[in-house]
């Protein structure tokens, strides 16, 4: 009983917060939220995009790569049976 206690005071939910489903808890959250998003440092369009090809292109031999493993398994277990 006492940890539970001990943890409410490190968490900081002892704090005088509004609860989450009031106008003002909302508020807060998503002042909060605009705060972090300020605080990102996202990646320019030419290594985006240089990011998804590698995807892309990474998505397209796998599947080939496990289409063909498929494909000679299958003729493999026609033949055996």
């Amino acid at each position: 009983m006492a940890q539970k206690s001990k943890d409410k005071k490190q968490s900081g939910e002892g704090r005088n917060q509004p609860a989450w489903w009031t106008v003002a808890g909302i508020k807060l959250f998503v002042g909060e939220v605009q705060a972090e998003f300020s605080k990102i440092v996202w990646p320019d369009k030419k290594v985006t995009l240089g990011l998804t090809g590698m995807v892309v292109l990474f998505a397209i031999l796998m599947s080939a790569y496990l289409g063909t493993i498929d494909l000679l398994l299958g003729n493999l277990i026609g033949m055996i049976l």
